[in-house]
């Protein structure tokens, strides 16, 4: 591996435990002013000093982050639809150069690809491009398994094996079309293992949407038990009621090898 690409790779992925918390916040770019983010940089900032790496779009990392405190930077770099036209949000493009990005000083760039939608090809283009202009430059890049809103019936309860198989078909690909880390989601049931099993690159599970604390936490346990090398949560931080002591709580899960319950009860300790 490029030595440049090597030292990025291990300011996001810690060395120490080979896992990683990274904090999103790029919901912005089709969601507009998401539940907790309508000021993103007071939101996050009681946050930077426990996230391993910050994820967001280049308008909010230029307007509303300090470069003097910021963390390292996975720039969202993929986009173009909104939640005005859902049933089109797969229709993405590039939406900030390779070029950019370094300007920017970010250690990574992040690409959705939308599997089995009407935009699949395109979108897996997308990450493919990119990653053949990040890594020109030593950048690392996350591809995202992103699910449109024509396959939510995947993630209905009782299709946990479906479900996995698909998972695991979009990370490979994300894998083979350039990413050096998978963003995906969780499936419970004993099936993430064969989403695991079948890519080459490590996977980090995102949070998706809001769940009571516990349950976020559980996520995260069973998530890095099988084998994730983390998480890159959102709504699961900074929608929560304490978002300092959630963050943390991730933490003690995913770099300390906590419980579910252990981490919840740290949690409480310090929302306190």
């Amino acid at each position: 591996m490029h030595w440049g690409l090597a030292n990025r790779l291990a300011q996001i992925i810690k060395p120490d435990s080979h896992r990683t918390v990274m904090l999103a916040i790029d919901h912005g770019y089709f969601q507009g002013p998401t539940t907790g983010l309508e000021n993103p940089g007071r939101t996050i900032e009681p946050l930077l000093l426990y996230c391993d790496a910050l994820s967001p779009t280049k308008g909010i990392l230029q307007y509303c982050i300090d470069p003097q405190t910021a963390p390292p930077i996975i720039l969202r770099v993929s986009g173009g639809n909104s939640m005005m036209r859902r049933d089109e949000l797969s229709d993405e493009t590039l939406t900030c150069t390779i070029e950019e990005a370094v300007r920017l000083n970010a250690v990574a760039v992040s690409v959705s690809i939308y599997i089995g939608t009407e935009h699949q090809r395109q979108t897996i283009a997308n990450l493919a491009t990119m990653a053949d202009a990040a890594h020109q430059y030593g950048l690392a890049v996350l591809g995202i398994t992103a699910v449109g809103a024509s396959l939510d019936e995947l993630r209905a309860p009782g299709k946990e094996q479906e479900f996995a198989r698909y998972l695991a078909l979009a990370s490979r690909i994300a894998a083979e079309h350039g990413a050096d880390v998978s963003k995906t989601y969780y499936v419970g049931g004993g099936h993430f293992a064969k989403v695991v099993g079948g890519c080459p690159v490590p996977i980090v599970i995102a949070g998706g949407k809001k769940l009571p604390e516990l349950e976020a936490l559980e996520l995260s346990y069973g998530a890095v038990q099988e084998g994730a090398a983390g998480v890159d949560m959102g709504r699961n931080i900074f929608q929560s009621e304490h978002p300092a002591a959630m963050i943390q709580a991730v933490r003690s899960v995913v770099h300390e090898g906590k419980s579910a319950a252990e981490a919840y009860a740290l949690f409480q300790q310090l929302a306190r």
